[in-house]
């Protein structure tokens, strides 16, 4: 094989150079993408860029497709071309000259002219005169008008045959130019296909097809033929590469007589460049406001999605993290619906970890109470075979039907106050009427026969809302049994004949329900104790009578509606020392109306 052959092989061909073009995109393309997934933007910030881009984009796509500068720039073109059309038309038909060679005489007009009378040529006469228009003559002044306005000019006769064009013109000097076809078919890369069809689809348009038809005959121009009947006439359209030709054909007229028409055209791509340049113009500014969108979109994401997908991880920790606290970040010194949802769940988690330490406490009390009474039946049947008389196996079961008496209260109350918050959930709240809930409660409190003999009395204060200011959003049945509880209690504790007074008042926007009592008080270290699971102070009624539920019981309800409970004692001054005369129970509920 000779060097020269080698030396071809060694040329890559024009496919060889496309593929390979192709290939660089692609290898350009994936490190730019491998760039972004680097960076790691947010789903959130991803979305607001691009939307904030698609309207930047939409709005500059309607500027460049729907621009009224290019139908602006194409009207001033045509008028601009008729001026200067008529002004060379003009300038023509000055230098056409007439043919005197032949002179035609009517011999009719000769026979009735006088002595001394001479035949002057009339209109008839003046419109048959012709005035050819000399190449020769013209293609000077052709030249000088039309050379700095690069725009070429064609002339045709009053038969439509081409008499000039100004691309034939030449001076002494001038240097000669033809447009050759490129050396290779080279396949165009990505980047010039994109713009190819951006470029297709900004310059589509309805316009005619402009058709190139040489020297043949100028009739074939539509505006040609039109200006030959004495109208000059404008036509707008495209070439084959989609570029605007502007078109004016105007009469060269002498004497009102048309001897031929000029027709003026633009050079393809003149309108197109300058709309190029505007188009241009535009997206530069399209790039300046678009990296400015980008940088305003990456801030706005920076406030937005930050601060989301801190709060994510902070929830992700507290998912994850369930027996160690774990914080939600605080960004509740924002005034917007970041600093809103921080506050929310931070109370979600703040009263998650109080309900499961809540749990784990109620948890350990059931089984510290439910261990006592266990251990004591334990050791009573272990203890029964041992009895050897009657009296010890019938104390011993004693002793069994008493625990399984109180298992069965603890367990009936430990029932009861775990199904509380799921039932008020269910739930949804109505009007009550506290007045009428507690007559209701009273009443059958009174009615039920009692050993001591400790009756109930209600007394309601005048509020200026009348009945209506009694009325609560909640649940009946739920605020019937920490009345119930409370009236219980102070029963329990007051002497036999004496009486348990209820007191039902309106403290501003608070609806309060008094229960007072006559016994012996409570305890100042045991005030704050009273509330809590399984606590119970009751000497004289013995070990294991009440499961201490009650009170929290009652609690936990008054504060489900978005209340409170408190106990204290109530004093009186006796031979100047202060005595307690008993103790007292103050529920306060928001009102429904205020």
């Amino acid at each position: 094989m000779s060097v020269e052959a080698e030396r071809a092989e060694d040329i890559p061909t024009d496919a060889e150079d496309g593929a390979a073009a192709r290939e660089s995109w692609r290898v350009r393309l994936g490190r730019a993408f491998g760039a972004l997934r680097v960076v790691g933007f947010s789903s959130l910030t991803r979305r607001i860029v691009v939307l904030n881009l698609a309207g930047l984009v939409a709005l500059v796509s309607g500027i460049l497709y729907l621009n009224q500068f290019r139908a602006g720039l194409i009207d001033a073109r045509v008028q601009s071309l008729l001026i200067q059309g008529e002004i060379i038309a003009g300038a023509i038909a000055s230098s056409a000259t007439v043919e005197t060679n032949q002179l035609y005489v009517d011999p009719d007009k000769l026979l009735e002219l006088q002595l001394g009378q001479t035949a002057a040529p009339g209109e008839e006469a003046i419109q048959s005169l012709e005035f050819p228009i000399n190449p020769e003559r013209v293609a000077p002044v052709l030249r000088r008008l039309v050379t700095p306005t690069r725009t070429r000019a064609r002339i045709y006769d009053r038969d439509g045959a081409l008499l000039l064009d100004s691309r034939s013109l030449y001076a002494r000097g001038d240097i000669l130019r033809f447009d050759l076809p490129a050396p290779r078919n080279k396949e165009p890369n990505v980047v010039e296909r994109v713009a190819r069809t951006v470029k297709g689809w900004l310059r589509r348009s309805d316009l005619p097809l402009y058709t190139e038809i040489g020297a043949a005959n100028g009739r074939a121009y539509p505006a040609v033929a039109k200006a030959l009947s004495g109208s000059p006439e404008s036509v707008v359209s495209v070439n084959d590469a989609g570029e605007i030709i502007v078109s004016v054909a105007v009469p060269i007229q002498r004497f009102r007589a048309v001897t031929g028409v000029l027709l003026l055209s633009t050079q393809g791509g003149d309108i197109d460049a300058i709309v190029s340049a505007e188009r241009s113009a535009i997206m530069k500014v399209f790039l300046v406001a678009a990296a400015v969108m980008i940088v305003l979109s990456l801030l706005l994401a920076s406030t937005i999605a930050g601060p989301v997908r801190k709060l994510a991880d902070g929830a992700e920790r507290v998912r994850s993290r369930m027996r160690h606290r774990a914080e939600i970040p605080d960004f509740t010194n924002r005034s917007d619906e970041i600093g809103h949802l921080s506050g929310a769940l931070r109370d979600m988690t703040n009263a998650l970890y109080a309900r499961i330490e809540g749990i784990e406490r109620f948890a350990a009390d059931v089984a510290h109470e439910l261990k006592n009474p266990l251990t004591s039946l334990r050791s009573a049947v272990e203890t029964f075979p041992l009895a050897k008389t009657d009296e010890s196996r019938d104390r011993l079961l004693g002793v069994i039907q008493h625990d399984v008496k109180r298992l069965d209260r603890l367990i009936s109350d430990i029932s009861d106050a775990s199904r509380l918050d799921a039932e008020m959930q269910r739930q949804d709240a109505e009007p009550v009427d506290v007045v009428k809930l507690l007559t209701m409660v009273i009443d059958m409190q009174n009615g039920a026969p009692r050993d001591h003999g400790v009756n109930v009395k209600l007394a309601v204060a005048d509020a200026a809302q009348g009945r209506d200011a009694y009325i609560v959003l909640g649940h009946d049945s739920r605020l019937a049994q920490v009345v119930t509880n409370l009236i219980d209690n102070a029963r329990s504790f007051s002497p036999q004949g004496a009486t348990v007074k209820v007191t039902c008042r309106r403290v501003r926007e608070v609806v309060e329900i008094i229960v007072d009592d006559n016994g012996p008080g409570i305890r100042p270290d045991a005030i704050e104790k009273i509330f809590d699971r399984f606590y119970t102070d009751r000497p004289e009624q013995g070990f294991g009578q009440n499961s201490g539920l009650g009170l929290s019981i009652s609690k936990q309800i008054a504060e489900a509606h978005g209340g409170s409970i408190r106990a204290d004692n109530r004093v009186r001054t006796v031979d100047g020392e202060p005595k307690v005369m008993g103790a007292r129970f103050v529920v306060r509920l928001p009102a429904a109306l205020t």
